[in-house]
């Protein structure tokens, strides 16, 4: 894994992607660079203005290209069953789907809801996925090879998941709600590859993170809430700590396309987790645990009404 980058990503020729969130930063460069080997990828992005402006952008970067956008609203569990729905459609031959990249993602916003009423970083960033995945999973389990990957944060250390308060209803603090949906993920991959497994399925799951990037994330909430200073501030940060986007995907590319991949590994940057190439990254205990992640899991079908019955006998 030793100074891996973009020039090291095998050959994608005859393989097919969904990268939520490829308007921009992290989930834009692995867009392009998947298209850039030969993918055939899907932007899923919940604005339509720029996600087809990011198709444009991706079209002029790599001529080459074979990449569409779709709309896929993530805080919305009618649009995430209407993108797989379409994918279906759309795809008459029925054939697989042989990567799906969890990218999207919100942090630290002020208090909000979901259009189906759950706290929205939690929604987002957790439900919203796990919705997704599942209703993916039969393309991704017919397909040889296949992997999903949850883009996490190492963030996450912050905090584990409350399971009596998933929707952060009593106490709401943004950056603790932050760590707890990005808990979620990395108890989602967990969970995930253990049902694969028993299922005896080849499907990879596996988790990222990208470190520091220069992304549009840490501007987000001070930008909603009109907070200038501390958007600068962010913005500051970024200009002088974050590494740029394109070496922030790198763990993302590595997870989705390097033949070592292991099911439930989490890969980061490997200079303290916060810059340089891909490498094997710390995790808390708390995201191994397997009674916390089968309770999550009992808990998101609950909430988002999607079983993944194509892994029960």
């Amino acid at each position: 894994m030793t100074g891996w980058n973009a020039s090291d990503i095998p050959d994608q020729s005859g393989r097919s992607a969904v990268v939520t969130g490829a308007n921009s930063g992290i989930g834009y460069v692995t867009a392009r660079e998947l298209a850039r080997r030969g993918a055939r990828v899907v932007l899923a992005c919940r604005s339509e203005e720029r996600g087809t402006r990011a198709l444009v952008r991706l079209r002029s970067e790599v001529p080459s290209a074979q990449a569409e956008f779709r709309r896929l609203d993530l805080g919305d569990l009618g649009s995430v069953r209407e993108f797989a729905e379409s994918y279906d459609r759309d795809d008459a031959n029925g054939g697989g789907l042989d990567l799906l990249v969890n990218n999207a993602g919100v942090m630290a916003l002020p208090y909000r809801q979901t259009a189906d009423g759950f706290e929205t970083q939690f929604g987002v960033n957790h439900l919203g996925h796990f919705a997704l995945t599942g209703l993916l999973l039969p393309r991704l389990l017919r397909t040889p090879g296949a992997r999903v990957v949850t883009v996490s944060s190492a963030v996450h250390v912050l905090a584990n998941i409350d399971m009596g308060d998933l929707n952060s209803e009593r106490d709401y603090r943004r950056w603790i709600a932050y760590a707890r949906s990005k808990t979620a993920n990395l108890l989602f991959v967990h969970e995930l590859a253990r049902r694969l497994a028993a299922a005896g399925s080849g499907v990879v799951a596996a988790a990222a993170h990208p470190g520091y990037a220069q992304t549009n994330l840490q501007a987000t909430a001070p930008r909603m809430e009109g907070r200038k200073v501390v958007e600068r501030v962010m913005w500051l940060g970024n200009r002088v700590a974050a590494q740029p986007a394109a070496k922030g995907a790198l763990p993302t590319l590595y997870a989705a396309t390097a033949p070592a991949v292991r099911p439930d590994s989490f890969t980061g940057p490997r200079v303290l987790g916060w810059q340089g190439a891909p490498a094997r990254s710390w995790r808390a205990k708390w995201t191994l645990n397997d009674t916390a992640s089968e309770r999550l899991w009992e808990a998101s079908e609950g909430l988002t009404g999607v079983r993944y019955t194509a892994l029960k006998g």
